[in-house]
């Protein structure tokens, strides 16, 4: 639900170097909070939805008739689960709402469901009462750091040249001479990778999606003292989301998806529920709205 300290779920990413944002999820009021950013509709090319519980996309209707209203330039692509597109079609036909017309839904299913030049999207489905499925965004490797100088020695012209050997590509100089984009790069730079898992109990699909992640992002809808409450609805506790960035060998952990049960006041607040996650993963966050994180 709600509160008047935070909103339901949707978490937006920022890809460098360009003006475009995935969204993950896409609860109720989410085109209101992005108001409150620096974020624009217009720069929302993709959007991941989790599973079809309303908590996840009572907001998606209302982003998509505004996007339509505006006439937005680039097409949006929505990925998600069985049923996504029949409630995307259902509710626009019968509220006759305009949506962007380049609107492409794609069904997905465990494994590969995206790729271009520079990044790969996969999900696994996850452990919930309704059909669920994390997301994992890895960055491709990207060249090394270029080395000016050493390309200047073997006699490589300032220009387009120097670009291609920064790609990585080889060149042939005017003598006749080739250069190999690693004869003047540092080594390769490791991709990041950011997973996003909610809603889910514990499960080895998980892990597996996580695994290396830089940034895992984890629904902890319950602390270890409602556990039970946990395995009844198939969610997570702050433990069991910490178990699985442990097991996975993230780097960082962001819990989201808490239950408004622990608001201060309560006996548990939500001081707590990071207790018990750092005492089996210390780099572990609570996400709040509006937080911005760096994935380095």
């Amino acid at each position: 639900m709600p509160t008047r300290a935070r909103n339901v779920s949707a978490v937006a990413l920022r890809l460098p170097q360009r003006a475009e944002v995935w969204l993950f999820d896409c609860g109720e009021a989410t085109q209101h909070q992005i108001q409150r950013t620096d974020v624009r509709l217009s720069q929302i090319a993709r959007v991941f939805v989790s599973h079809l519980h309303g908590d996840h996309v009572f907001g998606l209707m209302g982003l998509l008739a505004s996007t339509g209203l505006a006439g937005a330039a680039q097409a949006i692509e929505l990925y998600g689960p069985k049923g996504l597109e029949d409630f995307v079609r259902s509710v626009a036909r019968d509220t006759r709402t305009t949506v962007n017309e380049q609107l492409r839904i794609h069904t997905v299913e465990p494994g590969a469901i995206y790729e271009d030049d520079e990044y790969t999207v996969t999900c696994q489905q996850l452990r919930h009462r309704l059909t669920a499925f994390g997301y994992r965004v890895t960055e491709k490797d990207r060249a090394g750091h270029l080395d000016p100088v050493r390309a200047a020695a073997l006699g490589v012209p300032a220009g387009p040249l120097l670009g291609r050997l920064k790609r990585g590509e080889s060149v042939t100089l005017a003598d006749g001479r080739v250069v190999h984009g690693a004869d003047v790069c540092g080594a390769p730079i490791k991709g990041r990778a950011v997973v996003y898992c909610t809603d889910t109990t514990y499960c080895q699909n998980s892990v597996a999606l996580a695994e290396g992640a830089d940034l895992l992002i984890h629904e902890a809808t319950f602390s270890d003292e409602d556990a039970h409450l946990a395995r009844q609805s198939t969610h997570s506790t702050a433990s069991d989301a910490a178990r699985v960035a442990l097991e996975a060998n993230a780097r960082r952990l962001a819990l989201t998806h808490i239950s408004p049960r622990y608001a201060p006041g309560n006996p548990v607040e939500l001081p707590r529920l990071l207790e018990q996650a750092r005492a089996i993963f210390p780099s572990t966050i609570i996400a709040e709205d509006f937080m911005t994180v760096e994935v380095a």
